[in-house]
């Protein structure tokens, strides 16, 4: 009987890794769709946004700037995962025709109207970029520059607008290799005054034959990460986390294996010397230690979340060290996380219902519904406020209703129906506790403990330690995430995500020992807890990046930031909340089924 949950489960896994696999090959684009050009044969060129360099949540629309339009603007139909991210390419005015070349072309003449040039200026000012895709190859560019030289007064200061762009471009045989963007600085419109100004955009091509294959032409956005001064770095992040991970674990081990065995040889002492003598430490509350928690509906729906993003972490792990992922395959990772997310539901409801059942629950469905929305539903009120706020700013960042009812649909009609399969599942899974030791029928009284053994000090001693094993690489991923910086060794990230569990597996379990050997049975939820510890310790860190490594501003940006960094915290409170328990479960069984306990 047992073996069948087991085998159903395993088909599971192996039928969503197909799946969420599947999807991403049909979803995610391919390196530059491996076109071949004639000569002279029209290129995709799209101008995709434009917005602040260090806000990088904020975008808006190329032609939201009154730059030079075509004719007709046509929009490129796009993956969920490209307006996700914020993506809305058009057709862009520039015709860069293959291997034609052309010298200070005018693409058009205008007359900027006061209004206009206010708003050209309000752009430079704030250091705006745009962005462009030429045969999926990333173009980027600042529109215009603040002359601030000799001039200490900001009411001073000069701004000009970039009215003629050079594209350099690489090519091998009948393919684009490479392109890149140069602003000519001496071919500028001030636009310091309110006043009208004529101008006349243009732009020049230059074409270049190159050896490098096409197969290698996005290396040089990988590689970015991945120089040597950089590599250092990470290693020394790695080496730095690896002598954590081994002083704590032997430290432990050792203290735990000594401790263990003279508590073992005590009890047994005790047991033959005299039977009515009075038990003291862990052994004292061997009929209290396995007691279910209270709230057992929302601890069990925690551990299932928990489970679930566990498992969703792990398959995005798997989908970049295969290199899914690779720089600029837009959309992409958030393709991945809906698809994936949708799929691991039934893991949630499987785990979450079989073990409220396990803690003789009496409404497996109640629990069911809080395991749906335990993380969906902070993560949709977040979404709402920060899509409003989005909307309010004209950004590319507020998603269009038709994404809004796909995203719905896929929670509707793929989300909730495998939830309620997993459920079912997990409740028909008969699977039993299995305490090696009787729980009495009052609980003992816990006796006094000093301060620092309550719940908050406990967590932040919890969450310190795998904290600090990681905070040399959230730096870059915060980086790659917030900014412009490319992140692509994904093995150094699977390296520390593996010494993070690692780490605090040990510490929970520690702290839980030392827990029951104060006579305190209340261990469950604190261990979750103190696993969980860790994500508010990266919130924390969210707070210092902000205000002292980056140069956000504005409230779009920072309710996005912190918004967005609550929902992923919230969920790395969930995930290593799940480790830290799963650990402290089998060592609390393995130290209680080594005695006799009556």
């Amino acid at each position: 009987m047992r073996k069948e949950p087991s085998a159903g489960r395993r088909s599971l896994l192996a039928a969503i890794a197909a799946l969420a696999i599947a999807s991403l090959a049909i979803g995610a684009r391919s390196d530059a769709s491996d076109h071949r050009y004639k000569d002279g044969e029209v290129v995709p060129l799209y101008a995709n946004k434009v917005g602040p360099f260090h806000n990088p949540s904020e975008t808006y629309r190329f032609f939201d700037l009154p730059f030079c339009s075509p004719d007709n603007v046509k929009d490129k139909p796009e993956a969920l995962g490209e307006v996700l991210n914020g993506d809305r390419l058009v057709s862009a005015p520039y015709k860069l025709n293959f291997k034609e070349e052309h010298d200070s072309k005018v693409v058009c003449s205008k007359k900027l109207s006061k209004e206009e040039v206010a708003r050209f200026r309000a752009a430079v000012k704030k250091d705006y970029y745009f962005q462009m895709y030429y045969d999926d190859l990333p173009i980027w560019g600042f529109i215009g520059k603040v002359e601030k030289e000799g001039k200490g007064d900001p009411s001073e200061y000069k701004y000009f607008l970039y009215k003629h762009i050079q594209f350099d471009i690489l090519y091998n045989k009948d393919r684009v290799i490479e392109i890149s963007a140069r602003m000519d600085p001496h071919s500028v419109v001030d636009l310091t005054e309110d006043k009208d100004v004529d101008v006349e955009f243009m732009y020049t091509v230059k074409w270049k034959e190159t050896e490098t294959p096409f197969e290698k032409r996005m290396d040089k956005y990988s590689h970015s990460s991945s120089l040597p001064h950089h590599l250092e770095i990470h290693w020394f992040s790695i080496i730095n986390s690896c002598v954590t991970v081994l002083l704590l674990t032997g430290f432990l081990a050792t203290i735990l294996m000594r401790v263990l065995k003279n508590d073992f040889v005590k009890y047994a002492q005790d047991e033959e010397a005299a039977d009515d003598q009075e038990e003291t430490g862990w052994k004292y509350i061997h009929g209290d230690v396995f007691r279910y928690p209270k709230h057992k509906s929302l601890f069990a729906a925690a551990l299932g979340s928990g489970t679930q993003l566990f498992t969703l972490t792990v398959f995005i792990f798997m989908l970049a060290l295969v290199g899914v992922f690779y720089p600029y395959n837009r959309g992409a990772l958030f393709t991945a996380l809906v698809v994936i997310y949708a799929l691991t539901s039934g893991i949630a409801g499987y785990t979450a219902t079989s073990f409220y059942c396990q803690l003789e629950g009496p409404n497996w469905v109640r629990n069911l519904l809080l395991t749906g929305c335990l993380f969906c539903g902070p993560l949709f009120l977040t979404f709402c406020f920060l899509n409003t706020v989005a909307i309010a700013y004209n950004s590319t960042a507020a998603l269009p209703f038709g994404t809004i009812v796909v995203i719905f649909l896929i929670w509707t009609l793929v989300t909730a129906p495998l939830l309620v399969l997993g459920g079912i599942a997990g409740k028909n899974s008969k699977a039993e506790f299995q305490a090696p030791c009787r729980t009495t029928k009052y609980p003992r009284e816990i006796p006094p403990l000093p301060w620092y053994r309550s719940t908050v000090p406990q967590m932040a001693m919890a969450g310190f330690l795998p904290f600090s094993a990681i905070y040399i690489e959230l730096y870059y991923i915060f980086a790659s995430v917030w900014g412009h910086r490319i992140y692509t060794i994904y093995s150094i990230l699977f390296i520390v995500f593996i010494i993070l569990l690692i780490v605090t597996a040990f510490i929970t379990v520690a702290l839980t020992y030392f827990q029951l050997a104060a006579e305190d049975h209340e261990w469950w939820w604190r261990s979750f807890l103190c696993g969980g510890s860790t994500g508010l310790f990266i919130y924390g860190y969210c707070l210092y990046y902000y205000y002292a490594r980056s140069d956000m501003s504005g409230f779009m940006q920072t309710s996005f930031f912190f918004g967005y960094m609550a929902c992923i915290c919230y969920g790395f409170f969930l995930m290593l909340g799940m480790v830290g328990f799963r650990a402290s479960l089998l060592f609390v069984r393995h130290i209680y089924k080594s005695i006799k306990c009556e």
